[in-house]
């Protein structure tokens, strides 16, 4: 399965940004999704995930309230709505896919920059 993120950007505090992720390659329903990032000399961390049916979703705590993540399975797309964008939220951002099977996001895509300026 082949992941590909987008939808960073530079953006000020306060600021929106949607991110995209679409998946080819593999059944993408199969898939339950989730949104990683990784900051400057920090260890990846995770930001959200949803269930393949898209009923079910978690979040870090830091993110609560501020990002939504959603797919659209007729499109093979995962999204981030990330809202109120923060600082702190300047990361890498990587989507990730998990199966039943494994019970571990073992497939990454390359990752997309998101930059918040205060």
């Amino acid at each position: 399965v082949q992941l590909q993120a987008s939808g960073g950007g530079l953006v000020q505090v306060g600021g929106s940004l949607r991110l995209s992720c679409v998946v080819s390659g593999r059944t993408f329903r199969n898939y339950h999704m989730g949104w990683f990032r990784q900051a400057p000399g920090k260890e990846r961390e995770f930001v959200a995930q949803i269930a393949r049916g898209g009923s079910g979703a978690d979040y870090a705590d830091s993110v609560k309230g501020r990002f939504t993540i959603s797919r659209d399975n007729a499109k093979s797309t995962l999204y981030l709505q990330m809202n109120n964008l923060k600082p702190e939220d300047t990361a890498v951002y990587h989507c990730a896919a998990k199966t039943i099977l494994t019970g571990v996001f073992g497939n990454w895509g390359q990752g997309t920059q998101v930059t918040v300026s205060s």
